[in-house]
């Protein structure tokens, strides 16, 4: 099988690239290697299983020629669109870029899609973002962590859509073209609207990937800063389980066509931010872990997680890896690895 990977030189994507490379499938990347540190998962993925099998192409989703000749001459059986600008900050500090990024790039993966005699199937990687504040959900503070007064197992699709910021309007552009493009032409896509991804080679950020940041942090001794009073609640998802649901739903791509799906670490894997989150950094750590503290980031949700009913139901897919197994992962790759945090 061919994979086409847009973003495939990024965390996810270079993770998927190496289960599907190590399982004999062929797979190229399409990235423009924006993002730090790229380079390495790149270099790594070469290192592991050679060439013959990765082609690496380094193009941008927003020139839609290339994108195009690069898709038609891959001839792939399936398009895992990852590409993506992927902070809310980025997003309100450049709206028009994040535009071109999340909504236009996507069209332009659709299409090139659309375009082709046997056209591939088109994976997305959408966001819980797309479901904005939720002002109208009730939440109640209980002890160390805050929860949904009346969702136990977390949001599920039914939740309106409410896109919030220009991220959220841009990727919720993109989920909704993709749900789509499977009604009105007939493509077979799937959108997976994701929750806190986290796992090796992740090189988070303060406004990204906020796992592994504090994870890096405290291992390097760098600083944490915690805005709000750090009990706010995110499910987790380790990104070999988000690997698992994609492959759930190419194994049943007939059924998933035209389908959206929650994919979080759901109920049973939550973390308060710092509550919770910050005795386990500090047991990984062996030592007291130093943070300042800030005042609450304007649209930050108090708690998010993820119903991932229809998902178990339709692909018969639920994680697998607890939240602290999956932190000691990233952990151990971490400070196995302080060249590449240098």
């Amino acid at each position: 099988m061919h994979y086409f990977i847009t973003g495939g030189a990024g965390f996810i994507g270079c993770n998927l690239s190496a289960r599907k490379l190590g399982a004999g499938h062929r797979v190229t990347i399409y990235d423009n290697l924006s993002r730090p540190r790229t380079e390495h998962n790149l270099r790594w993925l070469r290192e592991q299983f050679g060439e013959a099998r990765l082609t690496f192409v380094q193009g941008d989703i927003r020139h839609f020629d290339t994108l195009l000749a690069t898709v038609t001459g891959a001839a792939p059986d399936l398009i895992v669109h990852l590409a993506s600008q992927v902070a809310v900050t980025t997003s309100v500090k450049n709206p028009r870029e994040d535009f071109e990024i999340n909504a236009l790039g996507t069209f332009n993966v659709l299409e090139a899609a659309r375009a082709q005699a046997n056209p591939p199937a088109v994976f997305y990687a959408s966001t819980n973002k797309v479901y904005g504040g939720m002002e109208d959900v009730a939440v109640v503070l209980d002890g160390s962590r805050y929860r949904y007064r009346d969702f136990p197992l977390g949001i599920s699709e039914h939740q309106p859509l409410d896109f919030h910021s220009p991220y959220g309007c841009s990727k919720g552009a993109g989920d909704q073209y993709v749900r789509d493009y499977a009604r009105i032409y007939g493509l077979k896509t799937v959108v997976f609207r994701q929750s806190c991804i986290y796992g090796e080679r992740q090189f988070g950020v303060e406004d990204q990937g906020w796992v592994a940041h504090f994870v890096i942090a405290a291992a390097f001794g760098r600083p944490i800063t915690i805005y709000g009073d750090g009990k706010q609640v995110r499910d987790l998802l380790y990104v070999q389980d988000l690997i698992d649901a994609y492959d759930a739903a190419w194994s049943r791509i007939d059924a998933a066509s035209g389908q959206v799906f929650n994919v979080g670490g759901g109920a049973a894997n939550t973390l308060s931010i710092w509550a919770e989150f910050g005795p386990l950094l500090e047991r990984l750590a062996g030592r007291p872990v130093t943070i300042t503290r800030g005042d609450w980031r304007p649209g930050d949700q108090p708690v998010f997680i993820s119903d991932n009913s229809k998902a178990k139901t339709m692909l018969g897919w639920e994680p697998a890896v607890s939240a602290e197994q999956g932190i000691e992962r990233l952990w151990k790759w971490v400070t196995g690895n302080p060249n590449l945090f240098v």
